[in-house]
């Protein structure tokens, strides 16, 4: 496919206080032997105001918007998002890499199949310094069921989507914009963004392609909610607690997604708990009761919420020794 006959792909990367990794995300979008893209750099406010990385690459695809306050994750996200004009957009998380031919290879089957609404590829995993992780990459091919996946189209794709989590829509998929009303993602949805985001494509009615190849490099590192841990921990347990809540109540609350409800609830019960020993921690016991009533009025016996309901009422010199566990 010559230059001419490429659609536009609107590459999004959002940054937020990461330049060295910027620089390498940018790099391979940039290097990308698809050549018809947009590169929109969204700063979210960072410390260090990363104009300069962007100039130094000299290339005239590339735009950049700087907010002028922190405006949150997802908004700066959305931001970017409304700004591309591609046919297609493409996510691209500023500490995260792409193959050469990432594009190259999840272009071609939108193309040539106007009804699915996105396409995507499975990841390597790497560490903070870049290295492949190989018993990290086995486990996350595994984890999301990618190794059992068969490739080509999948049509509907719920199950995949929003049970085993197979589309990585936040660093390895490309989607075809105009089928995707990116005003529709209600900020509450916060770090689960990618989830509701699938789900938004799941009930399109349009399929997926995926491509059973590893053209993604995903970052974990010390920066990630997942890694960070004293009193940041907790604050990221909760913020992401209450995201859950609110994501697994919409995809509970979807007359379409009927047949997955029980999971769905089941997952909605679990951050209940999770934000409740999340408050727990942060010694707001009142509150993080009434989350533990809340998972119990609707499964009478669960081990673990009837364990930290139970610590909320232990004093609190024994808690802060029984606390540390939580999901």
């Amino acid at each position: 496919m010559s230059l001419h006959q490429q659609p536009l792909v609107s590459v999004i990367i959002p940054t937020y206080n990461r330049p060295e990794y910027l620089k390498q995300a940018i790099t391979s979008a940039v290097e990308q032997t698809y050549r018809n893209i947009e590169i929109i750099v969204s700063d979210n406010c960072s410390l260090e105001n990363p104009q300069a990385i962007v100039t130094s690459f000299d290339d005239s695809r590339i735009r950049f918007w700087r907010h002028q306050q922190n405006v949150g994750m997802l908004a700066n996200q959305q931001h970017a998002f409304k700004m591309a004009q591609g046919k297609y957009v493409a996510s691209l998380h500023d500490d995260d890499m792409w193959n050469q031919d990432f594009l190259a290879k999840l272009v071609p089957p939108l193309e040539q199949n106007p009804d699915l609404i996105l396409a995507f590829c499975d990841q390597y995993i790497i560490d903070a310094n870049g290295i492949i992780n190989h018993i990290g990459t086995e486990q996350n091919t595994r984890s999301y069921k990618r190794d059992k996946l068969r490739p080509g189209i999948h049509q509907p794709f719920s199950k995949i989507g929003l049970i085993d989590k197979s589309i990585p829509t936040a660093a390895s998929c490309v989607i075809r914009n105009n089928f995707v009303d990116w005003d529709s993602i209600p900020l509450e949805i916060g770090g689960m963004w990618d989830l509701y985001l699938t789900y938004l494509c799941c009930i399109s009615g349009h399929g997926a392609y995926y491509y059973p190849q590893r053209l993604t490099r995903y970052r974990a590192h010390e920066q990630t909610d997942t890694m960070l841990s004293g009193s940041r921990d907790v604050q990221a347990k909760i913020r992401k607690a209450k995201n859950e809540i609110f994501c697994y109540r919409a995809l509970m609350e979807d007359t379409r997604l009927q047949e997955f409800s029980t999971h769905f609830q089941q997952k909605w019960l679990e951050a209940n708990t999770t934000l409740g020993i999340g408050l727990l921690r942060n010694e707001q016991i009142a509150a993080a009761r009434s989350y533990f009533w809340q998972a119990l009025k609707k499964q009478k016996f669960n081990l673990r919420t009837i364990a930290a309901l139970t610590l909320s009422f232990t004093p609190r010199i024994f808690t802060n020794k029984l606390i540390g566990f939580s999901k």
